[in-house]
């Protein structure tokens, strides 16, 4: 049968027997041990001695014992084989990745050439053995195969590259492992280990590179495989696919199965999220300690240690190579000086500390967006939390207090917490560890899951958040530390909140706001929203939404996580069941503005060519970039008027803008589409004359690829009736009507 005959109706039979349709969920397997060389790394030498010493220090540094190293025609009896050398002496187990360079690999597919690939790859492959194969921990073959923009191969080409290589390695009695398959596809594991089986040629070890990247979230169900609405249906979690992926190579006969690279790369993580560098290192622990408690792998590893665009460590090398390092991780940069650790470095370091030598007990959690992880040996109970993204747990709803008086704390990065606030702390999407003496009998909340409809920017710089539970009321405190939290919930809670004064208020209409001082320093001011006002329709839909603090609240942090600026959240507090609506109030830092939006865009319809010293072409382009950078990370604002959007000018003319009212933003793991980016910009553009706006909403639809034409002028004809028909029916304005009438 013709291989690729074979390998549809390998998948054709596997698919009949229901077996892709696993039985296993989301939830790990417990009683396993994590083996102590669990953790892999991918490393590459540069050409001088200096670099290699470098790399092998952060190794040791890192307390690895497991590395994955690239090697092709050329690195023969150059640096590479030199620095190959260093690490086996150096008593690093080696999976060591021969790789068949791309034109060589596509040269098997010409019958004219194919017979000198033939015996090039052969020789490197019985050289390679001959040198360094009782030495190395294993060898893998396969680069990448189901993408062949990357490594070359048909399906032909691929399995007769892996006949010679077989054949080689095994005479030789080395383990041999493969076939690298990128991402979950399974289909190309099914198809590709059928044929190997039929041939007699299966690896030792099933080798997959368990990409979660394109999921963004390790724990987020895969929708590249039934699409964003659907994705749920599939189920298809890291843990999940990782059974998956197991369960075909033991039905091939391939009982062992491991990951040998993965990595989020920082210019996707930042398509959405501006902190990268923290999102990358909570997703590195994250997935690591998934892959370590679902049992289906015995070996996990990150991609490169050091790169530019995903490495742990950043050697300040921007230009990306053509051909992908996952398919083949090269070189270096030289240059010592100008490398620079990522957070994710010691995130790794932590992990490989902590859990490798322990048994996995098992998953505690028991609700969607919390994940609690426990591993335990004689001596420690160590348990993993976290929250997906954006999300936030009150430890003291998870753990008995005692329980948590008796714990330790460790940050994803390896330093110890201050325990002092565990009665008030919380936990984020930064895994954290908590250590509790092997006697200890843990006993987790069965009802534990998130706060309720609650965000926080976990990485705000400076920033620690503290659950308030207290007489009847709830909230969130944003504070320095353990003390700074002490000071604010004494000033700020709701028994000590007084009703504003005149000369502090701002407004009151729906809602009351006003300015107090900051009790952290009095130079500087806070401001209280709280609503007052309801209509009639309003107090019935708003008994099915979050708490209006609540909701500015989580608006204004997930800006922040989106890197859009906007008065910086201090504290939430709500009453628990409250029928009035308002026992809630929000307190943020006051933001001292130069102007609004509002106020320039009006001074513009007024016939001003210039505001404040600047230009209405330098105006529309700054707000533009602001507005579809908020866009473009997927924050619909919803009440986006030109007097929410505050202005503060720079000594360069720069605007630097932040936004207010941030209660009714949504928001979406894409950018939005241009339905809602229009809506938002029809508020914008309000006060603006007809021309500004349309030369501003050029501007911003060029950065999209479009043009500002009639269809989308649209929303911005029916925003500007509306409204003028509720400036008609404002009650104020039927007065004076009433008022003209009777004059007559």
């Amino acid at each position: 049968m013709k291989p690729i005959l074979h390998f549809i109706w390998a998948n054709v039979a596997y698919l009949a027997t229901g077996k892709l349709r696993t039985k296993e969920d989301n939830k790990p397997r417990s009683g396993h041990k994590i083996p102590e060389d669990f953790a892999c790394v991918g490393v590459a030498s540069a050409h001088n001695e200096a670099t290699d010493k470098a790399i092998i220090a952060t190794l040791k540094y890192l307390n690895i014992k497991r590395v994955r190293l690239d090697f092709t025609y050329d690195d023969l009896n150059q640096n590479a084989e030199v620095f190959l050398r260093k690490l086996i002496t150096a008593n690093f187990k080696v999976h060591l990745h021969l790789i068949q360079p791309f034109e060589e690999a596509k040269k098997l597919n010409d019958s004219k050439t194919k017979n000198v690939a033939i015996e090039a790859w052969r020789a490197f492959v019985v050289t390679v053995c001959e040198k360094f194969g009782k030495e190395v921990a294993l060898i893998e073959i396969g680069s990448t195969i189901n993408r062949k923009r990357w490594a070359g191969y048909t399906l032909n080409s691929f399995l007769l590259m892996w006949e010679i290589a077989y054949h080689e390695i095994k005479s030789r009695n080395i383990f041999l492992a493969g076939p690298n398959i990128t991402d979950f596809e399974p289909l190309y594991n099914i198809g590709i280990l059928s044929i190997l089986k039929s041939r007699e040629q299966l690896p030792d070890i099933h080798t997959d590179n368990l990409f979660s990247e394109r999921c963004t979230e390790p724990e987020r169900d895969d929708h590249k495989i039934l699409g964003h609405k659907l994705a749920s249906l599939g189920g298809f979690r890291l843990v999940k696919k990782a059974f998956v992926l197991q369960n075909i190579g033991m039905h091939f006969g391939v009982k062992i199965f491991q990951s040998p690279s993965a990595f989020w790369t920082l210019p996707r993580i930042a398509r959405l999220l501006p902190d990268s560098e923290q999102k990358q290192a909570d997703y590195l622990a994250r997935y690591m300690v998934l892959c370590a408690a679902s049992g289906a792998l015995t070996s996990a590893g990150w991609g490169p240690l050091i790169c530019h665009r995903e490495g742990l460590i950043d050697d300040g090398i921007t230009p990306y190579p053509a051909l992908e390092r996952i398919t083949h991780y090269q070189s270096v940069g030289e240059d010592l000086t100008a490398y620079r650790a990522r957070p994710s470095l010691d995130a790794y370091k932590t992990f490989i500390k902590l859990i490798p030598g322990l048994t996995y007990l098992g998953q505690l959690d028991k609700r969607d967006f919390l994940e609690v992880h426990a591993f335990a040996n004689e001596i420690t109970q160590l348990h993993v939390v976290w929250t997906t993204n954006g999300k936030v747990a009150s430890l003291n709803q998870i753990y008995q207090t005692e329980d948590l008086k008796k714990a330790s704390f460790i940050h994803r990065d390896g330093f110890k917490l201050d325990s002092d606030c565990s009665q008030s702390g919380t936990v984020g999407e930064s895994p954290l560890y908590i250590q509790f003496d092997s006697t200890q009998m843990i006993q987790i909340n069965p009802l534990a899951s998130v706060i309720k409809d609650c965000a926080i920017h976990l990485h705000t710089p400076n920033t620690t958040f503290h659950h308030y539970a207290q007489n009847n009321w709830q909230g969130m405190i944003a504070a320095k530390d353990c003390a700074e939290f002490t000071l604010l919930a004494n000033a700020l809670n709701h028994a000590l909140i007084a009703e504003p004064n005149k000369p502090d208020t701002l407004r009151k209409a729906r809602n009351a706001i006003w300015t107090i001082p900051d009790p952290r320093d009095a130079n500087k001011k806070l401001v209280i929203k709280q609503p007052v006002k309801f209509n009639v329709f309003k107090k019935i839909t708003d008994r099915f939404k979050p708490s209006k603090a609540l909701r500015s609240w989580n608006g204004a942090q997930e800006l922040l996580r989106r890197g859009v600026d906007n008065a910086k959240p201090i504290a939430y507090f709500e009453k628990i069941n409250d029928k009035s609506l308002k026992q809630n109030f929000y307190i943020c830092e006051y933001v001292p503005a130069d102007f609004s939006v509002r106020e320039m865009f009006s001074a513009f319809d007024n016939g001003q060519s210039h505001f404040e010293g600047i230009s209405q072409e330098t105006a529309y382009k700054q707000v533009c970039n602001f507005l579809l950078n908020m866009h473009n990370k997927g924050a619909f604002f919803r009440d986006l008027s030109g007097g929410n959007i505050l202005v503060n000018k720079l000594d360069d003319r720069t605007l630097a803008f932040s936004l207010i009212d941030t209660g009714r933003a949504r928001f979406f793991n894409h950018g939005l589409p241009h339905n809602m980016r229009l809506s938002d910009m029809a508020r914008t553009c309000n006060k603006l004359h007809a021309d500004g706006r349309n030369a501003l909403m050029q501007i911003y639809m060029n950065q999209l690829g479009s043009s500002f034409g009639l269809r989308q002028k649209l929303p911005f004809k029916i925003y500007n009736i509306k409204v003028a028909v509720k400036r008609q029916l404002k009650l104020k304005n039927i007065k004076k009507r009433l008022a003209i009438i009777k004059s007559h």
